[in-house]
């Protein structure tokens, strides 16, 4: 019997929802600046810094509910990209809700891109979560962290089925980097980018672009979307749109992930584990422990 599940029951979504986020997609447009102000120590590098750790927030915490309320409310399975604030650092995470309304868990992403690592933390291995739904096992990995061959086996040998996969690269080789993980994991890959122009940002000199025309005028695309949705094996089910913000949706057969892998299972019968093996460390890379309670003061972060 097929086992199928329509695309509207989870909501991969690029929209700002509550306006306190900062886009997780939308960061690398200008950390350039920001970063060169940091690197400066000026006053207004620092200010900036200030804006943007108290615009993002923390996990778990009010905004969570909000969105646990809102998945809830609509019986969707939500995946959403946030700025996580834990104590001073910040952190490129996605966070997971099922359709019930309870906050399943959360991604940080492992290593940041180019000048990325100079604003936000690097995330373990204690979230890199695959969780098993019923409607399928869900799983992320953030922007060129895709590219990670190893993140990826993790997230196989997790057995994800819902790979999900948000970026800010519009460029073509991206889609051929969601069609080789389609087909390396055996799974769906269902990848978000936003679809924006310059007038969707404030007007300089509070907000610059760069790489783009000198000039930009207020319709001048400065993010051109390409969401997509790619099946194990590799057929392209929806998308890549590039026409303007949308809704893509598309029907999930599960039952094309045991016929994929009848071909290829990269971390079973194409594994060779007697050669090749991969070693995760999961458990959390906290810099400081303390070996009783009374060693932290009270509502301090971990």
């Amino acid at each position: 019997m097929k086992n199928a599940i329509n695309y509207y029951r989870i909501y991969w979504t690029i929209s700002l929802f509550i306006r306190i986020y900062t886009p997780l997609w939308v960061v690398i447009l200008v950390a350039q600046i920001l970063v060169l102000q940091l690197v400066n120590r000026t006053a207004n590098g620092k200010e900036e810094f200030r804006k943007y750790h108290a615009a993002a927030i923390d996990v778990p915490g009010p905004e969570v509910h909000r969105l646990a309320a809102m998945a809830g409310k609509y019986k969707v399975y939500l995946v959403m990209g946030v700025i996580e604030r834990d104590g001073y650092t910040l952190y490129c995470s996605v966070l997971f809700f099922d359709s019930q309304g309870h906050f399943l868990g959360k991604h940080r992403k492992v290593m940041p891109t180019a000048l990325e690592r100079i604003i936000w933390g690097f995330g373990d291995g204690s979230t890199v979560p695959v969780f098993d739904t019923p409607i399928g096992k869900i799983g992320a990995a953030i922007c060129w962290e895709n590219r990670m061959p190893l993140l990826r086996t993790a997230m196989y040998a997790k057995g994800v089925e819902i790979y999900c996969a948000p970026t800010a690269d519009a460029r073509d080789v991206w889609q051929a980097s969601m069609t080789h993980i389609a087909l390396e994991g055996g799974c769906f890959v269902l990848s978000a980018n936003q679809f924006c122009r310059r007038k969707d940002y404030p007007p300089p000199p509070d907000y610059v672009f760069h790489g783009i025309e000198e000039d930009p005028t207020p319709d001048s695309v400065v993010c051109a979307g390409g969401s997509v949705i790619i099946s194990p094996s590799g057929t392209v089910l929806a998308g890549p749109n590039y026409d303007g913000e949308a809704l893509i949706s598309a029907d999930l057969d599960l039952g094309e992930i045991a016929r994929a892998k009848f071909d290829f299972d990269v971390v079973g019968h194409y594994s060779r584990s007697e050669v090749f093996s991969l070693t995760v460390r999961d458990h959390p890379t906290d810099p400081v422990t303390f070996t009783s309670a009374s060693g932290k003061t009270e509502g301090s972060h971990n």
